[in-house]
């Protein structure tokens, strides 16, 4: 059997070769975790499943565990991509509704497709001391960001600035992450994707008051005198 390398920077790979052969692994990882989760899952299948030898493995990661936080991390980075994409777009002359509502639509139809391997995650984070800090470092970096651009927004005047940024930004990026995991892994929740990215935008909406929207009927104006 290989010795697992003990410096993770002398097996990161630095040839073309060797970034194709590791996301091999990764993506074979993925599936094997998604099929067995992961106290089940053994280096022999994912290196089976990438049709590499089982020493190859050692080559690029030290252990199981290393491959799913590698795995993990990709995750969060697909499913958190429409806060850069979207939200945050310098380029976008959107509205801030608009902008929420395709960023809740790409985030959920990314989860939805992911939703075996997030369950695995959702599930393993909850005692691996090192997934759980790797996801809680992410999340409050998308929290600061988030709560950046609420700073912004209040500052033009579009956003309630009654608002405590960091606070709703956290509040609100937690209960989507909390529904998505109910709504998609567990089956707690019956509805259709429309209906959930309608209710998320209008709540966000709400609670930033940004203001007459959602096909809400507008107020009658005054009667001039």
């Amino acid at each position: 059997m290989a010795t697992p390398a003990s410096d993770p920077d002398a097996i990161r790979p630095r040839s073309p070769k060797g970034v194709e052969t590791r996301a091999r692994l990764v993506d074979a990882a993925k599936k094997v975790f998604e099929d067995d989760g992961f106290l089940d899952a053994r280096i022999s299948d994912i290196a089976e499943r990438a049709s590499l030898s089982h020493g190859a493995f050692y080559h690029y990661f030290e252990s199981k565990d290393e491959v799913f936080r590698e795995v993990a991390e990709i995750m969060d980075d697909r499913l958190s991509a429409p806060l850069d994409s979207v939200v945050l777009d310098p380029s976008s002359g959107a509205p801030p509704e608009q902008r929420i509502r395709e960023a809740l639509t790409h985030h959920l139809e990314s989860y939805r497709a992911e939703a075996r391997i997030m369950g695995v995650i959702e599930q393993v984070s909850r005692y691996d001391v090192q997934v759980n800090a790797m996801r809680f470092e992410r999340h409050q970096q998308h929290t600061k960001r988030i709560a950046d651009s609420i700073r912004q927004m209040q500052r033009h005047g579009l956003v309630d600035k009654n608002l405590k940024p960091q606070i709703a930004a956290a509040i609100l990026g937690g209960m989507t992450q909390r529904f998505a995991e109910m709504w998609l892994v567990q089956g707690y929740v019956q509805c259709s994707m429309k209906d959930a990215v309608e209710q998320l935008t209008c709540i966000f909406v709400g609670a930033f008051g940004i203001g007459n929207t959602m096909g809400r009927p507008a107020r009658p104006e005054r009667a001039r005198r």
